[in-house]
C-alpha cells in the first residue's frame, strides 16, 4: 500500500496528462468487470454450482483498482485542499484509502464493492469533468454528479443482468449507500469542505509591491524572521500610513480549461470575532502552464493587526489562504526584489 503511494505520488505529475486519465479510466474498467463477475459466480454459487478456482483472484482485482481509486484521489485532492479548510474531506478520504486494505475481506460482498465504486466514480467525474469540457463552476459540478450517477445506473442494470436474484435481494441498500454518498459530497460541495480539484495553487506571497515583465514577475519583499521562513507563520509586514500591499498567486489549470479566480482581501476584527472582507478582486486565467497562472492584486491596508487574502474559485471553494501581519511605521520597510516562480 505505501509503495504503491509513494509510486503514484510520482508518477502522477499532472492530473490533466492522458496517462494520468488512462490509469483511472483502467481503475473504472476493472471494477466494470471484476464486481459484476465475482456476482455473476456467487450467484451460481447459491444454484449448487461449483466456483472456477479463479475466481478468488476477483476480490484482489478489485481491491487492487479501489486502492488506485483511493490512492489518486489522496495524491491531487490533497495537492488542491486548504487542509484546515478541507481537512473532514481529506480525512474521510485517507480513512476509506486505509480502509480498503484493512477490510479486504469485504470487497467480496457486492453492497460494499458498489457502494465504493460509485463513490470512486463521482470523486473521479468532478474532476474529469472539468478537463474535458473546460470549466469549472456550479454547473460543471452538477453535470459531474449527472454523469456518475449514468454511470452507475449502467453498472447496476449489468448486475441485474447478470444476477437478477441477488441484485433485487441487494439493490435498495445499494441505493441507499449511493445516496448518502451522493448526499455526503454535495454538502461538502456547497460548503466549501470540497477541494477545488482540478485546480491547485503552486505558489503565493504577499508583497509591498509586484509587477510584470513579459515573461516574468517580480516583487519587492520584506526579508522576515527564521520562523517564517521555515516554520509557515504569517509574515509581518511593515506598511506607512496610505500604503497598499501586492497578494501574488500562482494557480494550475489543465489545459483548455479557462475560469475566473477570486482574491478576497479581510482583516480580522477583534472585537466582533470575525473576519471582514475589504476588497474583491477577480481575473481570468488560462490553464496549461506546469507552473500554475500568475496573477496580482493590490488592496488598501488602513489598519494594523491579522490580515489574510483568500484566494478561491468564483463558486466559493478554497485554492489558497495567505495570512499576514500588518504593523504601521513611518520608515519605508527594507526590501530586495526578487522573481516570483
Amino acid at each position: 500500500m505505501l509503495a504503491g503511494f509513494i509510486f503514484d505520488n510520482l508518477f502522477f505529475e499532472r492530473i490533466d496528462l492522458w496517462q494520468t486519465q488512462a490509469v483511472f479510466a483502467f481503475y473504472t474498467a476493472i471494477c466494470f468487470i471484476t464486481i459484476p463477475l465475482l456476482h455473476r459466480i456467487e450467484t451460481r454459487v447459491t444454484r449448487g454450482i461449483s466456483a472456477p478456482r479463479w475466481s478468488s483472484i476477483l476480490p484482489i482485482a478489485t481491491q487492487f483498482a479501489l486502492g488506485g481509486f483511493w490512492s489518486g484521489f489522496v495524491i491531487f485532492y490533497g495537492r488542491s485542499a486548504v487542509f484546515g479548510v478541507s481537512w473532514p474531506f481529506l480525512l474521510f478520504l485517507f480513512l476509506v484509502f486505509i480502509g480498503n486494505e484493512y477490510f479486504r475481506r469485504y470487497h467480496s460482498r457486492l453492497v460494499f464493492t458498489s457502494a465504493l465504486f460509485f463513490f470512486a466514480l463521482y470523486s473521479y467525474a468532478i474532476f474529469a469533468i472539468p478537463i474535458y469540457i473546460g470549466t469549472i463552476g456550479m454547473l460543471t459540478f452538477i453535470l459531474s454528479g449527472v454523469v456518475a450517477i449514468f454511470v452507475f445506473a449502467l453498472f447496476t442494470i449489468l448486475l441485474r443482468f447478470v444476477g437478477r436474484e441477488r441484485f433485487i435481494a441487494d439493490v435498495w441498500r445499494i441505493r441507499v449507500w449511493a445516496f448518502l454518498i451522493f448526499v455526503a459530497i454535495n454538502v461538502s460541495y456547497f460548503t466549501n469542505i470540497l477541494p477545488p480539484l482540478p485546480l491547485s495553487a503552486v505558489a503565493g506571497g504577499i508583497y509591498h509591491q509586484v509587477w510584470n515583465v513579459p515573461g516574468n514577475y517580480f516583487a519587492k519583499n520584506e526579508d522576515q524572521s527564521w520562523q517564517v521562513r521555515y516554520l509557515g507563520f504569517p509574515p509581518i509586514l511593515h506598511v506607512i500610513r496610505g500604503e497598499s500591499l501586492y497578494a501574488y498567486s500562482s494557480v494550475f489549470a489543465p489545459t483548455s480549461l479557462k475560469t475566473n479566480i477570486v482574491h478576497e482581501w479581510q482583516r480580522y476584527d477583534s472585537q466582533n470575532k470575525k473576519w471582514i472582507i475589504t476588497a474583491t478582486v477577480s481575473y481570468p486565467i488560462v490553464g496549461g502552464r506546469d507552473g500554475g497562472y500568475r496573477g496580482y492584486s493590490n488592496a488598501f491596508v488602513p489598519t494594523t493587526g491579522k490580515w489574510r487574502v483568500n484566494i478561491e474559485t468564483t463558486d466559493g471553494r478554497l485554492i489558497a489562504r495567505l495570512p499576514f501581519t500588518v504593523e504601521l511605521t513611518t520608515a519605508s520597510p527594507i526590501v530586495e526584489t526578487i522573481t516570483l516562480k
